[in-house]
């Protein structure tokens, strides 16, 4: 390029950059990947400053519409998308992707994808959390292993340990989801609502079809299939009676074998 505006009789100057890297240019994949590290860099750079741990620098990649506050330690594999804000003496990642999501102070926020969250203080996520859009985490409350929520708020100090699916759902403070307990918001056509009161404890393996609600203080026997409202204080068991045939199992493979 100089040598052909020299030709042509246009005057060609120095510039002087402080920083070698501005005039850097872009004309291949591999030297955007290049800017795309500088860029990364300058960001992870400006938050260690503000008092932000980096266990690995190179692997977290912060937009620069995101905020950390201090004392947060990033563990490597750490990605927030958008606009993101997150707080004090948390704990992001590693393996962690955060889309437009904020999060208060001394949250833990381990495996978790999150996009259009909101999750207050003190919030556990993960490892393997899904938080999809509308998701809102009061203050102590946990989203735990394998556990998807959508659009449903989950009150102070409620927590769905593992294995769950929660969606379109209204949850109060101190309830206890047990592992695999689903909320069966869909009908094929239509999504509809559960609202589950406060100080709720659901056994394991229970589905709650919605239009679902459970009262404060009840309790939901593992196992069941919640198809009516559940009264505050009360016990709510929908499953099949248990019955027990003697000496069926040893006939049954007697049987099997004898087919060989």
């Amino acid at each position: 390029m100089l040598e052909i505006l020299k030709s042509h009789g246009q005057a060609v100057r120095a510039f002087h950059c402080n920083d070698y890297r501005e005039g850097l240019g872009v004309n291949s994949r591999a030297q955007l990947a290049q800017l795309t590290a500088i860029a990364r860099d300058r960001i992870n750079e400006q938050l260690m400053d503000q008092g932000v741990t980096f266990i690995d620098p190179a692997q977290a990649w912060i937009g620069p519409d995101c905020t950390i506050g201090r004392d947060t330690i990033v563990w490597p594999q750490t990605h927030l998308i958008g606009e993101c804000h997150v707080g004090a003496d948390c704990q992001l990642g590693p393996n962690t992707r955060l889309t437009n999501t904020s999060a208060g102070d001394g949250c833990v926020i381990d495996e978790t994808v999150a996009i259009d969250a909101k999750l207050e203080n003190a919030v556990d996520c993960g490892p393997r959390a899904y938080l999809r859009p509308g998701t809102h985490m009061l203050n102590g409350s946990k989203a735990g292993t394998h556990v998807e929520i959508k659009k449903s708020t989950i009150g102070e100090g409620s927590k769905v340990p593992h294995l769950s699916y929660i969606g379109d759902t209204t949850m109060g403070s101190g309830v206890n989801m047990g592992a695999g307990s689903i909320t069966c918001n869909y009908d094929g056509v239509h999504k509809h609502k559960t609202h589950i009161g406060n100080d709720v404890f659901v056994g394991s393996d229970t589905m709650i079809v919605a239009p679902g609600e459970i009262g404060d203080g009840a309790l939901v026997a593992a196992g069941s299939v919640v198809t009516e409202p559940v009264p505050a204080d009360a016990l709510s068991v929908g499953r099949a009676r248990q019955k027990n045939i003697e000496g069926w199992a040893h006939k049954h493979f007697e049987a099997l074998r004898a087919q060989k």
